[in-house]
Parts: C-alpha cells; structure tokens; sequence
C-alpha cells in the first residue's frame, strides 16, 4: 500500500501491472462497502421498478419554492419536461440552504492559484459575493433570460459569475479558457449574449496571457453584446472602452448586499454550453433548471460517496466543460461539499503538483481524465512517490475510455490498491454521469464504466434494426428520459431532433459512440462513430478544425481525422492540400498548427500533417474520412472504386511511405 514518500521501481511496477491486466475484477473492500452512502445492490431494482418516482424523491432532497404537479411530461417527445409546476432556484440550493443551516463557515473552495497563490471561499463569502454581483447584473439591466457569456478560468469569480446569473434567472453561456477569443464571439454572436464576464489577463505556465486585449479584437461590432465585464485577475493592462466595459469590482462596490433569489420553474432555462458537432456550426446544448440540479446533485452524491462533513473533493476539470459545470459547481455546491480548484497546469509549476495539492489540502475525492493519467504514467512515479497520498478514499475517471494498464497505475500508484475507482460515461449533452460502478456496490473491470445509474436505461443496439444486443458490439442508446437531459439545441430544434432522436425514433436518444456489452452486462464505450474527435477529452468536430486549416495561407483542402493516441487518446492527423504548386515544408507545418491554435485553441493543433496533392472523394464530392483513417493506421484499403479518382489513395500511399522513411 502507498504510504506516501516512498522509491518505487519503474519497471519492477509494469511488471506488476502486466501480472495485474489478468485480474477480471475488483471488488470495493469490506470496509469502504460498510460505510458507503448506497452499499445494497437492491437500488437497481427499487429504481428500475418505479424510475419516476425514484427520480422524484432524488428531487425532493433539493429546496423548492413550489412543489411540481407532474413528475414527467412525455406527451410530445423528444421534447420532455420534468417536474412540471415546480418552482426553485439553483443558487439558493447551492448556497444560501448551506448558510441557513449554519454551515456557512465551511469552506467550499480551497483554491490554488498557478504560482501558490492560496484563497478559501466559505459558503458565506459565496452568499455575499454572489448577491452582490447579482445586483450588479441587474443594475446593467440584466434580467431573467438573458444570456451571458462568460470566459475566466480557473478563478472563484467564475462560480460567483454563474450562480449570479442563477439566482437572477439569466443564462450562462461559459466558454473553455483554451479556446481563443475568435470562438468566444462565435458563440456569444449564436447564443445573443447581452453581455460577456471575461478577465484581464490569465495565468499560462509561467506567463499571461492578455485575455482583455484578444477579447476586444473581435468582439468590437458583435451589437448584441452590450457589456463586457472585466474581473481584475492578474493586473495586466487592458483597454476599457466608455459605456460598454465596466469591472467586476467596482460594479460589485457599488451593488446592494441583499438580492433574493429569484424563483425559476423547473423547466426555465439554466445555461447553454456550446460543444463541437459533426459539421462547423457548434451545438449549443440547452440545460433547464430543476432537472438539471437532480441530475447533478443526485449522481454527485452517489457516484462520489460523498459525506460533506468531512471529504475533500477535487475535479481536475476546466470549469468551461460540462464536467466543470456539473462536478465542479452544482454537483458538490448543491451538496454542501468542501472542493479543490487548481488554476494550473498537471505540470505547472511541477510534475507532481497535483499529488503535492493532495497532500496539502487532504483531499479525499479525485477525478481527473484518462489523458492525464497516462501524461502521469508517462513522467513516471517519482513525482506521485514524493508525497503522502493517503487522505484519497475514492479515484474517479471522465472524459474518455481508459486503457486497462493506465487504470491500474491508477489504482496501484495514487489510490495505494485501497480505493475504488469509478470510470464514469456521459455527455455535455446527458448533463449529468450515465454509466458509471457505485463505490461500494459495484466490482470494477479496468476499462468498462460497468453499468447504467440507478434510474438510467441505457442499451447496446444494432445499428441497423436498433434491436438490443446482450453481448457484443453496437451503438449505445438511451431508451427512456431522465431529468439532466437537454431539452433541446439553443434556437434550433429542427436540428435537436436530426441529431439525437432520427435514427431509432423519439423516444430513444442516439448517443453518438459505439459500445460493447459483456456477458456480466458490463458497457465498454469505444468511441464516438461521427467525425468528432476526442483529444484529451476535449470535443471537436473535424469540420471545425478543417475551417480553421483552411483559413490558412495555402491551403486549398484539409480533412482531419483522429488517431489513437497514448497521450491524448486520440489526435489529430490533418490532411493538407496547398493551393498550386506550393510545397510541404515544415514552414509550412508550423504556420497551420499556429493558425488553428489562433482560431480555436492550442489543443486543437494537429499532431501530424500530411500533405497531398488530392483528397479521396466520391463523385458527389464528400471527402471519403474511413479510407483516410485505414491508410494513416496502416490498414489494408477497402472498397475505393466508388472513388472520384482511384488513383488518388496510390499517390497517398506512397506519400506515406516517403515521409516513414524519412523518419526512420
């Protein structure tokens, strides 16, 4: 068992894990199964057999200003409405329920800026800092439904900026801090925000990035947005222009204490989170207000075990995704829990910060992506060996599917062979974890998320008939609702319905992965089966980053596909034709990774670029992606006589080659 500060042999340890990867299962041990909140395998049944009312009574442990006349409203689906009548509001279950019964002095953030700056946020400093920037807003002529963006990081204010916009019945719209300011306008200019919460500057590994200054770039003639709030982060100068931009401090100054929290039916809008579809227009997934919370506080509570009077809990997420949304903010505030956020980098300002935070902060809790895991495994265990990891009771997973070996360093390493480990599936657009073990119910296999929630009916279906598989490979599908789902894509339900409900019908939700199911009915998710890619958990449809290459100087055509990777799970590999007679160089190269890193991010930058004189395509003209993947994995071609020009995939072939024995 890791007792913390210990030598470990790197290699004597994969021969461990090699001995491990034999080992089908493991079960929770009988100490941490005694003390589970859920340890009674009878929870699936009491679920399954009334899943209403299962969710309702979740429901019930939430504040309501008025209680809801109809569980679930399923007469026009795929458009479902949950806990119809029902009036509440999220902030005030986030906070104020906490303060009330006298546990505002606990903290509900211990955060950690990325050069060890150090602030505890208490449930009573959220209630003040919350009001007051809800009055602020208001006093801007913010009102309910109204959406604001919000584009700030890692930092307390940004949890103050969306209960704020909660409690007064505005809808966020928060933007991940990677993305650059160019897909900040795009998605302020689809969702009409009327203004937009950003900061001055941001910490990047040692350096600032001026967020101020590339925000107003691009935003100048977006008319919707009429202010753009600046919260002072790190003091870097910026421009404010008179009558449109104003700071979060002052405006917060200058606001009331007391804002009282404005009662929201259920079904009100709550936010809307733009996420990468297969074609270049992002979706905008639209969460509503009381079935949101149930989702989030009631897998919160279960999928972490989670006892608030004494974990510590840390979700390595950016709170831009969805995971932030739901396992940074709702899901431990609606809970009262006690919470690390880390403005940094997994290897910033070292490779062992996180388990040094550990330590430091006792954390209990930790959730964190497959792709850091294996960066972890990568660096080695000197740097997790160096501190005392023994306050972790629970390991979690999320984003992607991890590899049984990274699992099992996982376990072995950081969870010192005492903690479960909960490898959670779902989506930006189920809001809420789907499949997933409970801690002290279930026997983990390294790989599979194991089973569906309580309540939650999930099935492995054939793709062509949409019929129930019982064990082997198909598409994953959700066969009945539940309340985080979306409620539809922001402005365009036209486009909610071709997505999710076309294929199988409108009462069964189309995932968009492909999954396996074992003989133990245990779900292995394999990946998406559209054109997104997954890179390091982070979501983008190839059309996007296709945009993004082509808006380059050259460049004629782009396809992207991604390919497995062992950092990132997947990357990006790029096929690149220049316009003319224009060469590959690795000029060339740099200057399409820097112009997709300006317009979308640096975690959008393909690994590897393949220039081609012609694309594959049919003779409609669609860019042929699976015969692009066989040939970047080296697998034997299929079917290319549909092709516009067979001989194209010959010439790409031998472009490959080339490049391979250069390397070599």
């Amino acid at each position: 068992m890791a007792t913390g500060h210990i030598t470990r042999d790197d290699q004597a340890l994969d021969k461990e894990l090699a001995g491990l990867l034999s080992v089908e299962s493991f079960e929770p041990s009988e100490e941490f199964r005694a003390h589970a909140t859920l340890n009674d395998p009878a929870i699936y049944e009491e679920a399954d057999r009334d899943w209403q009312g299962w969710w309702a009574s979740q429901a019930e442990k939430l504040d309501w200003f008025t209680p809801w006349n109809q569980v679930l409203d399923d007469s026009n689906p795929p458009f479902y409405k949950w806990f119809l009548g029902g009036k509440l509001n999220v902030s005030y279950n986030c906070v104020d329920r906490h303060v009330l019964a006298g546990n505002g002095a606990r903290v509900a953030y211990h955060w950690r800026g990325e050069e060890g700056e150090e602030r505890d946020i208490t449930y009573a400093d959220l209630h003040r800092d919350v009001q007051k920037f809800a009055n602020a807003l208001k006093d801007l002529g913010i009102q309910k439904g109204d959406v604001i963006g919000i584009y700030a990081g890692m930092i307390p204010e940004t949890v103050v900026s969306m209960l704020a916009c909660s409690r007064i019945g505005a809808v966020h719209n928060v933007v991940f801090g990677g993305f650059s300011a160019e897909s900040v306008r795009e998605r302020m200019e689809f969702s009409e925000a009327k203004a937009l919460i950003t900061v001055d500057g941001a910490a990047r590994k040692g350096k600032t990035a001026a967020v101020k200054q590339s925000v107003d770039e691009v935003m100048g003639d977006l008319e919707t947005l009429k202010n753009i709030i600046v919260i002072q982060a790190k003091g870097t100068e910026c421009e404010m222009k008179d009558g449109r931009d104003v700071w979060f401090h002052e405006i917060c100054e200058a606001a009331a204490d007391e804002c009282p929290a404005e009662p929201m039916d259920a079904e009100d809008p709550l936010f809307v989170l733009y996420t990468s579809g297969s074609t270049a227009k992002p979706k905008g997934i639209l969460h509503t207000t009381g079935g949101y919370l149930t989702g989030a506080s009631t897998t919160h509570r279960y999928v972490f075990d989670v006892k608030p009077e004494s974990d510590v809990y840390w979700c390595c997420a950016d709170v831009g995704w969805i995971t932030g949304h739901t396992y940074i903010v709702y899901g431990p505030l609606s809970n009262g829990v006690t919470s690390v956020m880390y403005e940094g980098a997994p290897d910033y300002p070292h490779r062992g910060i996180w388990w040094e935070l550990v330590e430091r902060y006792k954390a209990t809790i930790f959730y964190t992506a497959p792709t850091a895991i294996r960066a972890c495994v990568k660096w080695g265990t000197e740097h997790p060996d160096k501190f005392d990891l023994t306050s972790l009771r629970l390991l979690g997973t999320v984003g992607e599917p991890i590899n049984p070996k990274a699992w099992l360093w996982y376990h072995k390493v950081i969870g010192g062979e005492r903690c479960p480990i909960v490898d959670t599936w779902w989506q930006t657009e189920t809001g809420a974890i789907m499949i997933t073990p409970l801690p002290g119910i279930t026997a983990t296999k390294p790989g599979s998320a194991t089973q569906a929630f309580p309540g939650i009916k999930v099935e492995v279906v054939d793709e062509r008939d949409g019929k129930p598989i019982d064990e082997g490979q198909g598409l994953l599908v959700i066969t009945r609702p539940w309340p985080s789902m979306l409620r539809t894509l922001y402005k365009d339900d036209e486009r909610f319905v071709e997505v999710y409900w076309k294929k199988f019908g409108k009462q069964t939700y189309l995932v968009g992965d492909a999954a396996r199911k074992d003989k133990d009915g245990y779900y292995w998710v394999i990946g998406r089966i559209d054109d997104v890619v997954n890179v390091s958990g982070h979501r983008l449809s190839t059309a996007e980053v296709e945009s993004a290459i082509v808006a380059c100087e050259s460049v004629a055509e782009a396809a992207v596909i991604g390919q497995s990777d062992e950092d990132t799970g997947q990357a990006i590999t790029a096929f690149v034709t220049l316009q003319g007679t224009t060469a590959g160089t690795d000029e060339a190269e740099a200057l399409i990774r820097a112009g997709v890193a300006e317009r979308i991010g640096k975690f959008a930058r393909p690994k590897r670029i393949i220039f081609a004189d012609d694309l594959p395509k049919t003779r409609s003209g669609k860019i042929m992606r699976r015969l692009l993947r066989d040939i970047a994995e080296g697998r034997a071609l299929g079917d290319v006589t549909t092709l516009r020009d067979p001989t194209v995939m010959a010439a790409l072939e031998k472009q490959i080659q080339s490049e391979q024995a250069k390397e070599e």
